[in-house]
């Protein structure tokens, strides 16, 4: 969790003024609300601090000041332009929040701040990013962060599409592990959090693409805690070392992240399909829609490369973790050939899996 603060007799000045703060009364986004004037005021003070409060975010300053203890910071941007902004399982707020904790998780940070700039299409209505914030507040609140500075733009109709958020992330590195996509050894175990493709597979029932009744909701969700918990396993096998890499598959999926991953340490991933969990109603989906899930985006989802030796314990200590209850060993890292990820079929036979080229879904995060 963020440190505690001390108010300073600046804040407390700023505190009573905010007490008096200006109401929102427009129920839906204008023009003027990005003009730096008194509607703009109006739409921080009346909107923003309302679902944001904190005491470093009510200082209204450009920048946030804050103390961190000593150690090793990771620093991360995302921006997100997810159509539609609303979806089963979540919204952009919420996939803005969690996309930005999780990519500071997986350097083993524990997230501490975000920031998060607002471009808003003239005419949006108010409710709707009513909703978007409170969601916000919500997934910070669980992820253990605090929205501490940010800024709104406001532009005119057909300029944009309803909202899009940029969101930046610090977290301190409190452990010893080294954990970099340039660290998987030949021996290695690979690691999948759980089963791979409800984002993408959700955000295509949701925009009428597929005509299909399904309860798919999006698995976003904040990853932060499941890491600790890794690292704290590793720790207590006195293998810190071990946990090689971490990452998040969202766009392009496990089959890009592997290729990633592969390519960058040099070695030759093999993973097993029958051993990659798919929903059947993504399954169903993907052969609708000639899709692999392979290549669809998860955005509550994680891929790890570890020692041969942890990978039984940390499996086990990831599934008493809501967010890893699913995980298993998926494929382990072979030497050659190198920058390669060859799957072995159901049918025993075994073909490569190639980093995805083109656009397969625009506009899923």
């Amino acid at each position: 969790m963020a440190e505690k603060f001390t108010p300073s007799p600046l804040f407390e000045r700023v505190e009573r003024a905010r007490r008096r703060r200006r109401k929102i009364k427009e129920t839906h986004i204008t023009l003027a609300h990005g003009s730096g004037g008194y509607s703009m005021h109006e739409l921080v003070e009346g909107l923003f601090l309302e679902y944001f409060k904190n005491p470093i975010l009510e200082l209204l300053e450009d920048q946030a000041v804050f103390e961190v203890e000593r150690g090793r910071l990771a620093f991360t941007t995302d921006s997100f332009v997810v159509d539609p902004v609303f979806f089963p399982g979540g919204d952009i707020g919420r996939l803005a929040i969690n996309g930005t904790v999780n990519d500071l998780a997986m350097s083993g940070a524990r997230p501490l701040y975000l920031s998060a700039g607002f471009i808003i299409e003239e005419g949006l209505a108010i409710e709707d990013l009513k909703r978007i914030l409170r969601s916000m507040r919500e997934a910070a609140e669980e992820a253990g962060v605090q929205i501490i500075t940010g800024d709104t733009k406001v532009v005119e109709k057909g300029s944009a599409d309803k909202i899009f958020i940029n969101t930046s992330g610090i977290g301190v590195i409190e452990s010893d592990a080294r954990i970099s996509a340039a660290r998987a050894c030949a021996g290695d175990k690979v690691i999948l959090s759980g089963a791979i493709g409800d984002h993408g597979t959700t955000i295509m029932v949701a925009r009428g693409e597929l005509e299909l009744e399904t309860d798919i909701e999006s698995d976003t969700a904040p990853l932060g805690f499941l890491v600790e918990d890794m690292l704290k396993e590793a720790a207590r096998v006195e293998s810190i070392d071990a946990i090689r890499s971490l990452r998040d598959p969202t766009r392009g999926g496990v089959a890009t992240t592997l290729n990633e991953i592969a390519l960058s340490s040099e070695v030759c991933i093999q993973i097993y399909e029958d051993r990659i969990p798919v929903r059947e109603e993504v399954r169903g989906a993907c052969e609708i829609l000639g899709l692999d899930p392979l290549y669809v985006a998860n955005e509550g989802k994680l891929v790890a490369i570890v020692a041969a030796e942890v990978a039984e314990p940390l499996v086990r200590r990831m599934k008493e973790n809501p967010q890893g209850r699913d995980a298993c060993i998926i494929g382990e890292v072979k030497r050659e050939p190198q920058g390669i990820v060859a799957m072995v079929t159901g049918f025993g036979g075994t073909r490569i899996v190639d980093m995805l080229v083109g656009e397969q879904l625009p506009r899923i995060c």
